[in-house]
């Protein structure tokens, strides 16, 4: 069974850190494009941090620009996200396209494996 699987998530001051981590199981992650989008109640998914198949393209929301590192190793994709404000609450879900694609994309269309998700909460 193919499945993907967030952890990391908490709640957290502004100011802090957040490394999200996510594991997949049935198949491999370094292959293919991935991605971490997130929906906030009343929101839409938005894609936040995304990643090309080869690892050297990468997009980025504006409003996580110089905040959010996506990487991934050959077992994980990694969110690191620094400097969080309260508006970067949200469910984030990590992301498999099962897709060659050199070029990182955050249309949630190009992906077809999503996990459940994995709180995260700013607020003091």
């Amino acid at each position: 069974q193919l499945q993907l699987v967030e952890s990391g998530g908490s709640l957290v001051q502004p100011g802090g850190s957040v490394r999200l981590s996510c594991a997949a199981s049935g198949f491999r992650l370094d292959a293919y494009a991935v991605a971490w989008f997130r929906q906030a109640p009343g929101k839409e998914r938005e894609g936040v941090s995304c990643l090309g198949s080869t690892g050297s393209s990468t997009q980025y929301a504006d409003s996580v620009k110089g905040r959010f590192t996506i990487s991934r190793d050959n077992e994980k994709v990694y969110l690191e996200m620094n400097r969080l404000k309260p508006e970067d609450t949200a469910v984030y879900y990590c992301a498999d396209g099962s897709i060659y694609v050199v070029q990182a994309t955050c249309d949630t269309r190009e992906y077809d494996y999503w996990g459940q998700g994995t709180q995260v909460t700013v607020s003091s």
